[in-house]
């Protein structure tokens, strides 16, 4: 018997199911059958009365792929066999790639029933114990695991020190460069503010227009070990290339090309971590992105300060933001001492027909054998699955013409653009600049800069903590609004006359915002966008979103210092407040939460229709008003509904109906 696949075999087609329901009904469980010639499918359409209802349609086989939507495919495909079978399948498959026939049998048991596990004869005592210290201890997971997610989270720290070392290094490089915007060079008296953005902002053009997008074919070429090292040699040689610069136009090219360091690797690291890290803890491993990012701007903010008042030498000039510059690629020589030492991406190796090497990696990862050979037999059959799906050629086309891709492309989309026009890079790049307008001389802003950072890094923790438990939703639901209330904040207290009154409300104002989002809208971006999309598009499609987050920083990075001018203070942080609002709303309806399921199985849940999502938020925000305030007794229904893993794995879906929203 072969592996699971949904392709036809001779005249005998399975029966598919697609996530199709009435309103208020769970969809009935899945059945498995054949039928001679044609294929059987389920499939969503509106009645006259608008109610969506099931229908059951029969084709001839020829055209079932190009008629089967497959948003609506991925669930867990094992439930349709026996254990027999099962356990065959796998036996087949571990034959085939040369690896231990009775592990993977017992692995594709598991596979099937991840939670039923306490009844199944075929363990013995020591597989039991070992999926129960799983299950009750998620985070007793090898050291190689946290190593991989430490080695490659440093990474970030070079990106995270670039954003703050140049807010200190631009209280000395622009008027050594004549392009102090209070103080120009003539010649540059009417644009000396877009040159100091343009030159802040230079990394994040570069990874916008083209570093980003270098993402898939470095991939595919080098892997993701290979694409990290690339990457932090560049990133290293680029930090010290820009300390050695004589001029704007210099640091400008020094600085761009710092992107081709940054680009890639932001794109890859979050990518490498969630395809290695266990599905139930993957939110939290794969946030240490941010938070090393943090650390890393606190990292700058330190060096800021390390290397302010150190004098020039007769024949160096600037030396002190020289040397805040080149400190920034400190941490990418880490990086690349240690990532060769780091097993490969199991998922990566699998895409490459690498079974052998992917089981090796996937063993140093879990520890076990029993769990990575679960882990890799279910990746497989999911995997098979979608390569069942009918595509076009071009990848990036399907980014945006297959619906399940195009919801996560949108999703990923609002939390990278939520990241940046959230304000926190504004702040980020220009603490310096924004603590002295509230009237501290340079050396207490970059103090009050550094408390900045190590706020970043503390506040980082509470996210860490609840990004598995609470989800990815509700983290950014709650700080939304508070950032909005908290930018507004801050930019009224600049209408007080300068004092310590102003300086106070100011720095209390930029600390409140900074903690609520490291606690939300810090962690999240990367983190959704690393699991939202499917293998086959995962890196083209994360090259598009990280392609937006640093199109979008650029852009912030270039407007900021003319926004400060042109609208003052007040005018700039009421602008971000008010993208805070808008962005709330945004999440609010477009969302889908993604914590707790594997990467493959996420595709069920970009199967919902984003208008379906979004009438379902409605009905749910009005049940909880009804309910805590009104203390209505009507029964809560979830959007998403999990059967008894006894009895099936599969998600079902509730649509809600128009009487609902």
């Amino acid at each position: 018997m072969s592996a699971p696949s949904p392709e036809p075999t001779g005249n005998n087609i399975p029966v598919h199911r697609r996530l199709s329901v009435i309103p208020g009904e769970t969809a009935p469980p899945s059945t498995q059958g054949t039928l001679n010639g044609s294929r059987e499918y389920l499939t969503q359409q509106d009645s006259p009365s608008g109610n969506n209802r099931i229908t059951q349609t029969q084709e001839p086989a020829s055209k079932v792929k190009s008629k089967i939507d497959s948003t609506y495919k991925l669930s867990n495909p094992l439930d349709r066999f026996t254990e027999q079978e099962v356990m065959d399948n796998a036996s087949v498959f571990a034959t085939n790639y040369g690896l231990d026939e009775q592990i993977f049998r017992k692995g594709g048991l598991v596979a099937r029933r991840p939670h039923g596990f306490e009844r199944m004869k075929d363990l013995d005592s020591l597989d039991k114990e070992r999926l129960r210290l799983e299950r009750d201890h998620p985070y007793k997971q090898p050291w190689l695991l946290y190593n991989l997610v430490l080695v490659c989270s440093l990474s970030a720290a070079v990106q995270g020190m670039d954003e703050s070392v140049i807010s200190s290094a631009q209280l000395k490089f622009p008027a050594q460069f004549g392009i102090n915007h209070k103080f120009p060079n003539p010649k540059y008296a009417h644009n000396a503010e877009w040159i100091e953005g343009l030159v802040n902002g230079a990394p994040y053009l570069c990874c916008s227009v083209i570093a980003c997008w270098l993402n898939d074919p470095l991939n595919r070429w080098l892997g993701r070990r290979g694409t990290i090292f690339v990457t932090a040699f560049i990133s290293f040689a680029t930090c010290i290339r820009a300390a050695c610069t004589n001029s704007w136009q210099h640091l400008f090219v020094a600085r761009f090309c710092l992107g081709f360091g940054i680009g890639p690797k932001s794109a890859t690291v979050p990518v490498f971590s969630a395809e290695s890290v266990p599905h139930g803890i993957r939110g939290s491993l794969v946030m240490q992105w941010q938070i090393w990012t943090a650390f890393g701007i606190m990292l700058g903010y330190v060096a800021g300060l390390m290397f302010y008042h150190v004098a020039d030498t007769p024949h160096i000039t600037g030396l002190s933001w020289r040397l805040q510059l080149g400190s920034a690629g400190i941490p990418a020589l880490f990086v690349m001492a240690q990532i060769f030492f780091l097993p490969e991406s199991p998922r990566w190796l699998m895409s490459k027909n690498r079974h052998k090497d992917a089981y090796k990696a996937m063993l140093r990862l879990r520890g076990n054998d029993l769990l990575a050979a679960r882990d890799l037999y279910y990746m497989h059959v999911l995997l098979e699955e979608e390569k069942a799906v009918v595509r076009e050629h071009n990848r990036f086309i399907e980014i945006f013409t297959v619906a399940r891709n195009r919801r996560a492309m949108s999703a990923s989309t609002i939390v990278m653009f939520g990241q940046q026009f959230c304000g926190i890079n504004a702040c980020v790049y220009y603490t310096a600049t924004i603590f002295t307008e509230a009237g501290f001389n340079d050396i207490s802003a970059l103090l009050a800069s550094f408390g900045f950072g190590l706020i970043n890094v503390v506040f980082a923790l509470p996210g860490l903590l609840t990004i598995d438990k609470f989800g990815r939703r509700p983290l950014l639901l709650i700080t939304f609004p508070a950032m909005s209330l908290l930018l507004l904040f801050t930019g009224f207290c600049f209408w007080i006359p300068r004092g310590k009154a102003r300086i106070g409300l100011v720095t209390l104002g930029v600390y409140l915002y900074d903690m609520f989002y490291s606690a939300g809208e810090g962690p999240v971006p990367l983190t959704y966008s690393a699991e939202c999309y499917p293998l086959y598009v995962r890196d083209l499609a994360m090259s598009l979103s990280t392609s937006t987050l640093w199109g979008f920083n650029f852009l912030v990075s270039l407007t900021f210092p003319k926004l400060l001018v042109a609208f003052k203070p007040q005018g700039a942080f009421g602008f971000y407040a008010g993208w805070c609002a808008i962005l709330f709303l945004l999440i609010f309806f477009f969302l889908p939460e993604t914590k707790g399921w594997t990467l493959e199985e996420l595709d069920q849940v970009f199967s919902v229709p984003t208008s379906k999502h979004a009438s379902y938020q409605l009905y749910n925000a009005k049940w909880h008003i009804q309910h805590y305030i009104f203390g209505s007794k009507q029964p809560h229904r979830p959007l998403y509904q999990f059967g008894d893993d006894a009895e099936s794995s599969e998600l079902h879906t509730i649509f809600t109906g128009n009487s609902h929203a």
